[in-house]
């Protein structure tokens, strides 16, 4: 029989392993997971998909008659030296009209397609998440649709006109090169002399090819 030191000696040793299996339960998901994830590098090439939901102010021929609504677009992301980048943005943003009409030449919506350039200085490019400021400038296209189904591409609040922006966001690694891409942006967008101010969130997913 065991006598009451050699109880204790066991139940101490016990203790002992107990701590050892549940703090290595504990650190190795950690690396594991840290394993799992490949930080992109200068000359890598993100390829992002997002979805985004933009609010008008109201002020411009745009922004008098539209409030908000949703949207989708695409970026490609050039990581450089010193926690730099460059990127191009293409997008597809939607704003409802503020007021409903039954009436057919009435707008329902409007739609503006950006294309532009963008750059972007970078935080953190060590860690699992990148911080980012952007400014960025590029061409828009503007339409809208009509109760009756037409499109209207001329005339007030329609046209090509061109935009300017700021931004910030993150990038959350996640697994290997994938990253949720999480932004906030203002964009200026100029038609016809007039200006109209676009805030935007962003959600999106992004993958960095290796160069």
């Amino acid at each position: 029989m065991r006598t009451e030191k050699e109880t204790e000696l066991s139940a101490r040793m016990n203790g002992f392993l107990a701590v050892i299996v549940i703090g290595a339960g504990l650190l190795l998901p950690g690396r594991c997971l840290g394993a799992r994830v490949v930080l992109p590098r200068p000359g890598d090439i993100g390829f992002a998909g997002f979805a985004q939901y933009g609010t008008m102010l109201k002020q411009g021929e745009i922004g008098e008659k539209f409030g908000s609504g949703a949207g989708f677009g695409v970026r490609l992301r050039y990581r450089m030296r010193y926690e730099r980048g460059l990127g191009l943005t293409f997008e597809r943003q939607g704003f409802d009209a503020r007021e409903k009409s039954t009436v057919d030449t009435a707008a329902t919506n409007t739609t503006i397609i950006a294309t532009g350039f963008e750059m972007y200085q970078m935080f953190g490019t060590r860690t699992r998440t990148t911080k980012m400021l952007s400014i960025g400038v590029g061409l828009t296209q503007i339409t809208q649709k009509l109760h009756d189904n037409e499109t209207q591409s001329a005339g007030t609040g329609v046209g090509d006109g061109f935009f300017v922006s700021l931004g910030g966001g993150t990038e959350t690694f996640v697994w290997q090169s994938w990253a949720i891409d999480l932004s906030l942006r203002y964009q200026a967008v100029i038609l016809h002399d007039t200006t109209n101010h676009d805030f935007q969130i962003g959600l999106g997913l992004v993958f960095y090819a290796a160069d």
